[in-house]
C-alpha cells in the first residue's frame, strides 16, 4: 500500500509502505475510510520538532476491522470502530483511574495517513459504534472524535467547566473550536473565544462562543479582564502550546479559576513565584481520548454534536501534502483525507 511519511521540513511524501499485519495477539488491523491531518503534526512539518529519518504520519482514525488477533475479544471483523492517538490496555491502574493516554502499556500511534493500520492492545483502544455501520455522512464527526474532540472536550474537563459558569478558550484550530464545543454541552453560560480569522470565529459562534476577544498577548489579557469585570473567567482552556498561550490563558484566569493545557507544550516555562500568587489550578497533558469516547460517540450518533464541521477541506489521501501546506499556511482548519 501507499501511506504518509514525513522526511522533513516541508517534505511530505506518499510513497509505498508495508502494508501493516497482526504482530502481537492483541492488535487488530483496520480498514480506514477517512483519516486527516492533526495541528500537532504540523509542529514536525514545520521543522519544530526533530523526527530521526522518514516517519510515517498519522494518529487519528476510524475504520473497518478486517483482522484481529487471536487474544482480542471485544472487537470483531465488519465492526466499525473508533481509537484514540494513544493505544490502552483499558484495565491498568491509570486506566482504571480514567487516564488511557498514561496507560503503562501505552504506545501512540503512527501510520493512520494510510489506507490501512495496525492498532495495538485492541480491546482497550477500540469502541466499536452501537447498532452496526454509521451513515458515511457521519465518519468525519466520529474521527474528530478520535482526537480533537477528545482533546477539546479533555480540555473542557480539565478546565473545570461547570453549568453557568465563563469560559475563555485560547487557540482557535480544530482542538480550541471543539473546546468551545465542548463547553457549550457542558452548560457554560459564556464562552469567549480567542481568535483573529473570521472563517474560525464564524465556526466558534455556531459552536457556542459568546463572544470573541482577537487581542494577543498583554492586549488579550486585558480585554478578557475587561470582559470579566476585572475579574477573570472560571475556566480557561490553553489549546496551542507557546509560552505566549501559556501565560495568556494562566493570566486570565480568576484567582481559584482552572486553566488546561491540552496543546503540545513548545518552549514553554512558568514561573514558580508567578503561578504561586495567581491561584489558579493547573491541569492537562496528553487527553486520555478513550474515557470519553462512549460518550462521545453517543453524541454523535444522536445528533447532538456535529464536530465534524472542522474539517473544511477535503481530498484524496494521494494528496496529503497539499492538505498540510493548506494548515501550515492556515487556508484550512482541518483537512479530511479520504483514500
Amino acid at each position: 500500500m501507499q501511506g504518509t511519511v514525513l522526511y522533513g521540513p516541508r517534505d511530505v511524501r506518499f510513497e509505498d509502505c508495508p502494508e501493516p499485519k497482526i504482530m502481537e495477539p492483541t492488535d487488530a488491523v483496520i480498514r480506514l475510510p477517512a483519516t486527516c491531518v492533526c495541528g500537532s503534526d504540523l509542529w514536525p512539518y514545520r521543522g519544530a520538532q526533530e523526527i530521526k529519518g522518514p516517519t510515517p504520519m498519522g494518529h487519528e482514525y476510524v475504520g473497518f476491522v478486517e483482522e484481529v488477533g487471536r487474544a482480542v475479544t471485544s472487537i470483531k471483523p465488519g465492526q466499525f470502530v473508533i481509537g484514540s492517538f494513544a493505544t490502552s490496555d483499558n484495565t491498568c491502574p491509570h486506566c482504571q483511574y480514567g487516564y488511557q493516554s498514561s496507560c503503562v502499556n501505552r504506545e501512540f500511534m503512527t501510520r493512520a495517513q494510510a489506507p490501512f493500520l495496525r492498532v495495538p492492545h485492541a480491546d482497550g483502544t477500540l469502541v466499536a459504534t452501537p447498532g452496526g455501520t454509521p451513515p458515511d455522512d457521519l465518519v468525519p464527526s466520529l474521527l474528530a472524535a478520535s482526537d480533537v474532540l477528545g482533546t477539546g472536550w479533555f480540555a473542557a474537563d480539565a478546565a473545570n467547566v461547570k453549568p453557568g459558569a465563563t469560559v475563555v478558550v485560547v487557540g482557535d484550530g480544530a482542538v480550541g473550536l471543539l473546546g468551545v464545543l465542548s463547553a457549550r454541552q457542558m452548560g457554560a453560560e459564556r464562552i469567549i473565544a480567542m481568535s483573529r480569522h473570521e472563517s474560525r470565529q464564524k465556526l466558534a459562534r455556531e459552536f457556542g462562543a459568546t463572544d470573541i476577544v482577537t487581542e494577543r498577548g498583554d492586549e488579550g489579557i486585558t480585554r478578557i479582564k475587561d470582559l470579566t469585570k476585572g475579574i477573570g473567567a472560571d475556566s480557561v482552556l490553553e489549546c496551542v502550546g507557546t509560552q505566549e498561550s501559556m501565560m495568556q490563558a494562566i493570566q486570565s484566569t480568576r484567582p481559584g479559576g482552572f486553566v488546561s493545557y491540552v496543546g503540545v507544550p513548545h518552549g514553554v516555562s512558568l514561573d514558580g513565584a508567578q503561578l504561586f500568587f495567581s491561584h489558579v489550578h493547573l491541569h492537562g497533558g496528553p487527553a486520555p481520548v478513550r474515557r470519553y469516547l462512549p460518550q462521545l460517540i453517543e453524541l454523535i450518533l444522536n445528533g447532538k454534536i456535529n464536530p465534524g464541521k472542522v474539517f473544511d477541506l477535503v481530498l484524496p489521501l494521494d494528496r496529503v501534502a497539499e492538505g498540510y501546506r493548506a494548515m501550515d499556511e492556515r487556508r484550512a482548519i482541518k483537512a479530511l483525507l479520504r483514500p
